[in-house]
């Protein structure tokens, strides 16, 4: 990311959609740039690489997943915050599963898709170095020592559970599909109802209250998300 401000690319055909985006994301400090359909966002992407991208399902050209699997196969690496008016569990995990780094549907808050966009740039800037020591909240976790505390106390986690976090903290802030999740850890084959029974296990020794979690958040059908770091 270069210049004086992030770039953004917004891909929607709406126009008050992409009127409220440019309005509302001009004034948190970045430069926005739209596109009304596929093809004019290949194009910009192709004039101009931007630092993220906001991209609309229901395009009328090419739909979004296929413009995002296309751009990842092609190796564009950008943050893509997927905007769509589709709240369908199994479209949210295809566009997740295809290369997209996060998801607001509509209608949403301007605030709510700043803040997943900052959440989105953060984890890609990190990619580039794993912190040793991750802290978030009372939550730290020394990834050299493998060492989980909460409030300073040290906690015991079985290895598997500790597989899971460490996932979790690679990928903070973002969500992670259910499938992802036990592909990391388990193998392709593994049954969703493993990765259910670890979380609770998790939750039950670094969650305050587990069954209203703080740090271990439940997307709905969709997977888990780990909070920020501090």
């Amino acid at each position: 990311m270069t210049g004086s401000a992030v770039k953004i690319l917004v891909v929607d055909d709406e126009p008050p959609i992409r009127k409220l985006l440019r309005v509302g994301l001009t004034a948190q400090g970045y430069e926005v740039r739209e596109a009304p359909n596929a093809e004019s966002a290949r194009q910009s992407v192709a004039d101009d690489m931007p630092d993220l991208v906001v991209l609309d399902l229901g395009l009328p050209d090419t739909p979004g997943h296929d413009l995002l699997q296309e751009w990842r196969d092609g190796g564009l690496s950008v943050p893509v915050v997927i905007l769509s008016s589709r709240t369908d569990e199994a479209g949210i995990v295809k566009a997740l599963e295809s290369g997209a780094d996060d998801y607001v549907t509509k209608p949403f808050g301007i605030n709510e898709l700043g803040a997943r966009i900052r959440v989105a740039l953060r984890h890609r800037l990190q990619q580039q170095g794993e912190r040793a020591i991750f802290q978030t909240g009372g939550l730290s976790i020394d990834l050299v020592k493998r060492i989980v505390k909460v409030d300073g106390e040290e906690l015991k986690l079985s290895p598997k559970e500790y597989d899971i976090l460490r996932v979790l903290v690679q990928h903070a802030g973002k969500v992670l599909t259910h499938q992802f999740l036990l592909k990391q850890v388990w193998g392709p084959a593994a049954d969703v109802q493993y990765l259910r029974v670890y979380i609770r296990q998790i939750r039950q020794k670094v969650e305050k209250i587990p069954d209203q979690p703080h740090y271990i958040t439940t997307e709905t059908g969709v997977g888990y998300r780990l909070r920020e770091p501090d």
